[in-house]
């Protein structure tokens, strides 16, 4: 069952630490986000494979932003 990472603010890409095939294990940081001067590690909440990565580095996400999916 795949597994949906959304943003949980406006927020600036500021690493995107793993990559489409990447296996993850719940708790492994997908991207760091920066908002307000603080990083904010975006974390995967389930087992799985990185199937769809669907932010860049540089981007600006808003709330509820698709981020990745993990499957």
């Amino acid at each position: 069952m795949a597994h949906e990472i959304h943003a949980e603010m406006v927020a600036n890409v500021l690493t995107v630490v793993a990559a489409e095939g990447d296996p993850l294990t719940e708790g492994d940081t997908v991207v760091i986000l920066e908002s307000m001067k603080m990083e904010i590690p975006v974390l995967t909440e389930a087992d799985g494979v990185l199937t769809r990565l669907a932010v860049r580095a540089g981007d600006v996400v808003q709330e509820h932003d698709l981020i990745a999916v993990v499957g």
